[in-house]
């Protein structure tokens, strides 16, 4: 079969590097892609933005399935457009995808159907959400309605930095994303992501991972995209995750039905796991990025078959045993970032030695802010490059992807140096 993968970033060189596996591929394009997926893909200049070219690229190449990579063509309604050409797509509708365009939806979904998550707020003007703060108090929660590249979050320690970010958000900091805000009640306990595939009735349970937000050592500075990530989260226990599936998953499917927009896809729910169990913070309508980088590589299963699946809303009938099958090791993962990031990143300097360590045995380079000038590899983002390791545990593929990364040539790149900090201290507590 024919499969368009859309994106450029991490999380889709992962997603490439996997269907190119399948035996039931004949031809992979990936829509721009990058230096990555150029190995093992063909890239195309198609806009993703533009979803008639899309539509004419997928008639001209005999298009079998398109997997949509990234959350912004998914809520502007790619999948909807691509369907009702007649293309199978992996990824939710427009009005499913709400689930991660308007965190305010996702809030009185919440609600309406008793899935556990914070108390909270909405408001479309600051001083409504500034008496609800003073009156609430701190720690509390500041976060932009739509969709802001994982940064409009703001979690605020003192009554000063509630107010500032109300003032920040509706001041125009995250563009139309920040028209509405929700305020929320503050959580205690781990985090933890977990994603269940999904064809708008069913869902199979994926795999869980854990992210590193921050953009220091120790979880300092501001929040970015993400800095690195492993799998599986040892806080994701086989009981927490029948409670995840059975408390948060099932009546986010039945309640998506409800209100006509059946969710089919990836979907990516950001987990606060404290002594009442799991509770929702948010979620996303596609592969988290980097977790997909820690998740992929141990995957034993044919993925194609399972995105198809969702796709055509028969999971069950692919899957008759209901499984995934996950290999038992851990994957870790560390983002080589370009100086200046989150804020300003630099562009332009050249990277030597990927080659060198991409054919280490347990390591992959993932390609996510990268571009070619001839044979020169260069920065051309924030997040430039994956470093993932597999290792017997946590504390192995910690110290596997912190020697690859090491052998990387690149003095305007930086990265944490404390990836995988809370899962080797529990390894090593017991």
């Amino acid at each position: 079969m024919n499969i368009l993968l859309i994106g450029s970033g991490g999380r889709e060189h992962a997603l490439a590097l996997a269907i190119s596996k399948s035996p039931r591929l004949d031809r992979l394009f990936v829509a721009p892609g990058n230096p990555g997926t150029a190995e093992i893909a063909q890239n195309v200049v198609v806009d993703a933005a533009d979803h008639q070219a899309v539509i004419d690229f997928c008639r001209l190449m005999k298009i079998d399935l398109v997997v949509v990579g990234p959350e912004a063509p998914l809520v502007a309604g790619i999948a909807d457009d691509l369907q009702a050409a007649g293309f199978a797509v992996f990824g939710p509708s427009k009005a499913a995808a709400q689930l991660e365009g308007s965190k305010g939806f996702t809030k009185d979904l919440c609600r309406d159907f008793d899935i556990p998550t914070a108390s909270y707020a909405r408001f479309a003007s600051a001083e409504p959400a500034k008496a609800y703060v003073r009156k609430a108090g701190v720690p509390i929660v500041v976060k932009a309605d739509g969709l802001a590249a994982g940064k409009g979050v703001i979690v605020a320690t003192t009554l000063d930095e509630a107010l500032a970010a109300i003032d920040m958000i509706f001041g125009g900091a995250f563009g139309e994303a920040g028209a509405e805000v929700v305020v929320e009640e503050f959580l205690d306990g781990e985090e933890a992501s977990f994603f269940a595939l999904c064809d708008g009735e069913r869902a199979l349970a994926f795999a869980s991972a854990q992210d590193h937000k921050r953009v220091g050592d120790g979880d300092t500075g501001p929040n970015t995209g993400g800095m690195g990530a492993y799998s599986p989260a040892p806080v994701m226990t086989d009981a927490v995750i029948s409670r995840v599936m059975r408390e948060i998953i099932a009546p986010t499917l039945s309640g998506m039905k409800a209100r006509g927009a059946p969710y089919r896809g990836v979907l990516f729910a950001g987990l606060m796991i404290g002594k009442d169990g799991p509770k929702l913070i948010e979620f996303n309508a596609r592969f988290g990025d980097p977790e997909t980088q820690v998740m992929l590589p141990r995957l034993e299963n044919d993925i194609v078959p399972l995105l198809e699946a969702c796709a055509n809303g028969n999971l069950s009938g692919s899957l008759p045993d209901s499984t995934v099958r996950l290999s038992p090791k851990t994957a870790l993962t560390i983002v080589y970032a370009a100086r200046g990031y989150p804020d300003a990143p630099e562009r332009g300097s050249e990277i030597r030695g990927v080659e060198k360590v991409s054919v280490v045995d347990g390591i992959t380079i993932y390609h996510a802010g990268t571009r070619r000038d001839g044979h020169r590899l260069l920065a051309n983002g924030g997040r430039v490059l994956n470093v993932t390791a597999l290792g017997d545990d946590v504390a192995d593929a910690q110290s596997r992807a912190y020697a690859a990364i090491k052998a990387i040539d690149w003095p305007e790149g930086f990265y944490r140096n404390d990836i995988g900090w809370r899962a080797v201290a529990t390894l090593k507590r017991g």
